[in-house]
């Protein structure tokens, strides 16, 4: 068993924007992943949000990357597809789906420049349906999928010697990667409130 210091080191990350509908599922699937299981030290849970380039640094400290994002692959609404190491960079920079994935592209390339990119690299994306609702929750083809994508998530660290534990109770608020009611619970029960106040 290799200890903490010869582990190889991780970093999930979720990348998106939780305003316009389904482009957050990235965000929503790290969330999700951080609230049900417990990582190693060497495993390092982040959501990137639309950081961009900020996320240089993150990069720089992994040897191997997992990230959740919504992308176009052109398949139908709530597909998922895995991309491994070379082939990520052509997903995240063709058919932009939003502003933070040019950024993405930008990160890798970033990283790749300095020389110090992860070594492997694992895209878990979902084809979005709905990504003009300003403020609107992910559609359900999109949310059916967080699960699946977390179990994806959950092999790869498996097969990177850094197993994810189940958590044995919810995390409190406070060591939630969301706060002040974004977290996708609050969020979506504020957006059916808004829409009944609506009706």
């Amino acid at each position: 068993m290799l200890n903490s210091r010869e582990k190889k080191r991780i970093l999930v990350l979720g990348i998106g924007n939780i305003l316009w509908a389904d482009e957050g599922f990235g965000v929503r699937a790290v969330e999700e992943f951080h609230r049900r299981y417990a990582v190693d030290d060497n495993v390092t849970v982040l959501d990137g949000g639309t950081q961009g380039l900020y996320l240089v640094s993150f990069l720089e400290r992994a040897d191997c990357l997992i990230v959740f994002d919504a992308i176009d692959y052109g398949l139908l609404p709530g597909q998922l597809e895995l991309v491994r190491d070379d082939e990520v960079p052509k997903f995240t920079g063709a058919k932009k789906v939003s502003l933070h994935q040019t950024g993405f592209q930008e990160v890798l390339s970033a990283a790749d420049l300095l020389g110090r990119r992860p070594r492997e690299l694992a895209l878990i994306g979902c084809q979005p349906m709905d990504l003009e609702n300003w403020g609107g929750p992910l559609t359900a083809p999109v949310r059916f999928q967080i699960a699946p994508a977390i179990r994806l998530a959950c092999k790869l660290l498996e097969q990177w010697d850094s197993p994810a534990k189940p958590r044995s109770a919810p995390l409190p608020a406070s060591e939630r990667l969301l706060a002040n009611n974004i977290d996708h619970a609050n969020y979506e029960m504020k957006g059916t409130a808004d829409l009944a106040a609506c009706g």
